[in-house]
């Protein structure tokens, strides 16, 4: 395929993904609250937890793409100031907020309570590296958390393996073996000690969202994005093939219960193909997809704030009245984020990384229409 037009050129399919991500996340965390009690329902409304799956995906192609179209000095010191402040600026927001909300005691993803340690880790972007920290302070961070990590080390890896996909699969594979076969039985082993009996599905579920367990998932969709941008072979199926049977291997010997994971990450992935392939276009969907960030970290304090004051027993009535008005609530609270917040950040990023030359020519208008 030509380079110069790509899938990614034909289509808004990125933010549809985008849309479709935010949708389920907000649909498992609606049917949490507000249940419908009626079984098909509830199940297929908690399969939106594949929405956060879809979002490293469309994370790892975006960045990809980003990557491949800009040639410029630097260009690794301007992506961590473009990712920085696309992402920290609202998370910190959201952190004083969360710990008002939700305040500082024992819960299910913080056995012993939030204090300086949790937040900290939290702030800084390190809370997937120790348990109790991850997914404690601000509800879903552990995604966040993912993401940040992927993007430290997402430019060394684009510059080794450039556009050799089969590069990006070798290393998901090898990192999923690691995982299965020794950080996950030894982590857990560690983890379950430090915090005592009772734990262990404390320590096993944060095991299972800690980034090297994600990170796989990131790789793949690199490579989709060079298969996709290049044209598939007989050799990815292959390798494919490889990492299933691999996986599956692992997966039995040693119990970690990570091969339905990564089939189903699989076939997301090759979801996220077809539609881009299909070039996908929904605008209300997209509208969703472009501010699904702010979406993403706010329609936790919505729900919160809807359970206090939802007047409807439990049903399916309930639960879709109550989807509905929490997808409404978080995009106007996106809105208003992007006017009051991300703009602004979004501004400083590109004065920080224009090229001197553009940056001297805006001095020189801004000059010019003051005088």
């Amino acid at each position: 395929m030509d380079q110069g037009a790509t899938p990614f050129d034909r289509s808004h399919s990125l933010d549809v993904l985008r849309g479709l991500a935010i949708a389920g996340v907000m649909a498992i965390h609606v049917s949490q609250s507000f249940p419908s009690n009626i079984h098909g329902i509830d199940y297929a409304f908690m399969c939106g937890w594949t929405g956060v799956n879809v979002f490293y995906f469309v994370s790892a192609m975006t960045m990809c793409l980003m990557w491949t179209r800009r040639a410029e000095a630097n260009p690794t010191r301007k992506f961590y100031i473009r990712r920085f402040l696309r992402i920290a600026p609202l998370f910190w927001l959201a952190i004083p907020l969360y710990l008002f909300v939700n305040g500082t005691g024992p819960n299910h993803d913080a056995p012993n309570g939030i204090g300086p340690l949790q937040v900290i880790l939290t702030a800084t972007f390190l809370h997937g590296f120790w348990p109790d920290s991850v997914n404690s302070v601000v509800p879903g961070d552990w995604s966040i958390a993912a993401e940040m990590t992927f993007y430290v080390v997402f430019p060394f890896v684009i510059t080794a393996f450039g556009s050799r996909r089969h590069l990006y699969l070798a290393l998901a594979l090898l990192l999923h073996l690691v995982n299965v076969c020794l950080f996950k039985p030894w982590a857990f082993a560690l983890f379950s000690t430090y915090y005592g009996p009772g734990h262990e599905a404390f320590v096993w579920n944060a095991l299972h969202i800690s980034f090297l367990n994600q990170l796989p998932i990131f790789l793949v969709g690199c490579a989709l994005f060079f298969a996709l941008r290049d044209g598939f072979a007989k050799s990815d199926a292959a390798m494919l093939a490889c990492f299933i049977a691999l996986s599956f291997i692992a997966d039995r010997a040693t119990g970690s219960h990570e091969f339905n994971y990564l089939m189903i990450n699989l076939v997301l992935g090759a979801g996220v193909a077809g539609c881009i392939k299909l070039a996908v276009h929904c605008e209300p969907v997209e509208a969703l997809g472009r501010n699904s960030y702010s979406m993403y970290l706010s329609h936790f304090a919505v729900i919160h704030g809807l359970h206090q004051v939802w007047p409807f027993a439990d049903g399916l009535v309930s639960l879709l009245l109550a989807y509905a008005v929490t997808a409404v609530l978080s995009y106007l609270v996106a809105r208003a984020t992007w006017h009051l917040v991300e703009r602004y950040a979004q501004d400083l990023a590109r004065r920080l990384t224009a090229p001197a030359s553009k940056v001297k020519r805006a001095e020189l208008i801004a000059t010019a229409v003051q005088h």
